[in-house]
């Protein structure tokens, strides 16, 4: 592959994009907003759908160690137990999808507070005719290529309820420039751990994971489906060694990745080292991956950044240009058609 291979077949240049996510993220963690009023908080609550639904996602797997009731909705439906003690944060970065809009008119017959953030359309129209807390940020080609823009820009906005080191903040901007270097279009070699992952998929990809890297399995999945139109299945590594591992008893046109980190618990380690036996055993190939050194934070957004680099890799190799979502957009419309709300 070389960036002619790529400029012809990503015709909306999503790949450029990708290489200033670090940029994109630092410039919007450094954003001056006007922070809520905020206290007396113990339950949290993001709702969004696709990139949008993976802020929250991230968010919560930051927040999973830490004595904080954290909810990630990905619907039309409210948990029973909002109340005044809840903030409800709603991400839609198009502004326009349909289940976080309706969830949004139903966080406003509750007493919890609401913070939403958008690039406009019905979200913002909504948020400003009933005074709410409401953040315009900038869509960057698309909602799923804009994700680490407003991940930080929630970050920065939720400072005062999210207890998040600014070193650790900090070290994850600096990890994404480093990690840059590694994985963007002007660095096409075999070094480069992205596009060697994309040469690496065969068939349909099974995503193996552990439960604290589950926001970033999920998201390779999601970005695997939409930039390189794949069939993807993704499972927690624990779980599927209670009953999706024996579909590998039969002979299959998938290849598994593991995705690992650093830090996974003791008996975790000890599982994926059983796994890959396994496999070894039944002549499965796998393609294995693992997280940098560094905080929770770092880990994740510099996987998201290898993995999503890697669907558009895998894009190009298809000869499949990553960016139109027609199906998607089908949907939509015909949601919209029959919306007599």
């Amino acid at each position: 592959m070389n960036l002619s291979d790529i400029q012809k077949t990503d015709l909306m240049k999503m790949h450029e994009y990708y290489d200033n996510w670090p940029d994109s993220a630092r410039k919007s963690y450094e954003q001056e907003y006007s922070l809520p009023e905020l206290s007396n908080i113990d339950h949290i609550i993001f709702a969004g759908m696709g990139g949008s639904g993976t802020i929250g996602d991230v968010i919560a797997s930051i927040l999973s160690k830490l004595n904080i009731h954290v909810s990630v909705i990905k619907g039309y439906l409210l948990p029973k137990t909002v109340d005044e003690n809840t903030v409800i944060i709603i991400t839609s970065i198009s502004g326009n999808t349909d289940e976080t809009v309706r969830l949004l008119k139903n966080a406003l017959k509750t007493n919890a507070k609401l913070i939403t953030l958008s690039s406009g359309g019905k979200i913002q129209e909504i948020s400003e005719k009933n005074k709410l807390n409401f953040y315009k940020i900038a869509q960057n080609h698309s909602p799923r290529v804009s994700l680490l823009g407003f991940l930080y820009s929630t970050l920065k906005i939720l400072d005062d309820i999210i207890p998040i080191n600014k070193f650790e903040i900090n070290e994850s901007l600096n990890s994404l420039d480093n990690y840059r270097n590694k994985i963007y279009s002007q660095n096409l070699t075999k070094s480069n751990p992205s596009l060697e992952l994309a040469k690496s998929i065969i068939g349909i990809p099974v995503i193996y994971y552990p439960a604290g890297l589950k926001s970033a399995a999920i998201r390779f999945k999601n970005s695997l489906q939409e930039n390189a139109k794949d069939f993807v299945i993704a499972e927690d590594v624990i779980e599927a060694c209670h009953n999706g591992i024996v579909s590998w008893e039969i002979k299959q046109n998938m290849k598994p990745i593991l995705i690992q980190g650093l830090d996974d618990h003791l008996k975790t380690k000890e599982r994926w080292e059983i796994l890959k036996e396994f496999f070894k055993e039944k002549n499965i190939e796998y393609y294995g991956i693992m997280t940098i050194d560094g905080s929770i934070l770092s880990k994740l957004v510099c996987l998201i950044y290898q993995l999503d680099y890697a669907s558009v890799y895998r894009a190009i190799l298809k000869n499949v240009n990553p960016s139109p979502v027609e199906p998607i957009d089908y949907i939509k419309n015909r949601l919209g058609k029959n919306d007599l709300s």
